[in-house]
């Protein structure tokens, strides 16, 4: 008897030390995340919990505004494994890819070398990505405006309706079907629906890749905690470290484009 109780008493210390890591993710936004746990960013987020000897668990909240105030800053998850590295509202570890903005255009059309001066886009059908309930400009969408590039473009929400599986992937699948001659595409999201589409699709970075010095084309990606949490952030900095060359290996699975800084 006296052993039986000292076995239940030992499972329930351990329980109770075992350490919890609770990720902040989208539940429907690969190639990122979502609720299955099939986008790279819940990859990684398995690769820092195991590495760190602790359970992970999920709090699900849709990117929108205010994502970082209603989960980190909430103190609901401890970590978000994907966050631009200069997002002033989080701590942020090393970065652990940086990526582009891409041209997407349909391979046999035979649009390449595109720039954003090309005059090529004077005269195509061009969709690109609005972020936020606002519908807010991405940088391409300001470079393209202050061209006077405006008449022949066309918006693509993130957002999309949000009851069907992958809504950002619309974009994508505009040029597939021909809607639109050539898409501008935040990097991850091209490459990861581009190798997946019915028809040859070709990427290019987009070029320059600062525009009027204010619009960056290219960003650098970390993973986020609370700005008073730094004994995790440098635990997740230790692993991003260790475990480098695996992190190149899941964003290559996932055709992510990478890029080095300028």
């Amino acid at each position: 008897m006296r052993t039986a109780l000292a076995i239940v008493a030992a499972f329930l210390l351990a329980s109770c030390g075992e350490r919890t890591l609770t990720a902040c993710a989208d539940p429907n936004n690969l190639p990122f995340s979502n609720r299955a746990g099939q986008g790279f960013e819940n990859k990684l987020a398995e690769m820092i919990a195991g590495d760190l000897h602790a359970k992970l668990s999920y709090v699900w909240w849709a990117q929108r505004r205010g994502y970082v105030r209603n989960t980190l800053n909430e103190q609901k998850c401890d970590f978000w494994p994907g966050i631009g590295s200069n997002v002033e509202m989080a701590a942020t570890s090393r970065p652990y890819y940086r990526s582009t903005y891409v041209f997407v255009t349909r391979a046999k059309d035979g649009l390449n070398h595109l720039t954003l001066d090309d005059p090529r886009l004077r005269k195509l059908k061009i969709g690109v990505q609005m972020v936020g309930d606002d519908a807010s400009n991405t940088p391409p969408a300001h470079a393209l405006a202050r061209r006077g590039i405006v008449a022949n473009v066309r918006g693509y929400t993130l957002y999309g309706d949000y009851s069907k599986p992958n809504p950002p992937s619309e974009i994508i699948e505009a040029v597939q079907r021909g809607d639109i001659d050539v898409a501008l595409v935040w990097g991850p999201l091209a490459g990861y629906f581009a190798a997946k589409a019915p028809v040859p699709l070709r990427l290019e970075p987009v070029t320059p890749w600062m525009d009027a010095m204010q619009w960056p084309m290219q960003f650098d990606v970390s993973v986020g905690v609370r700005k008073d949490d730094q004994k995790l952030l440098k635990q997740i900095d230790s692993v991003l470290a260790a475990r480098s060359g695996e992190i190149r290996k899941l964003l290559a699975d996932y055709h992510v484009p990478v890029v080095e800084a300028p």
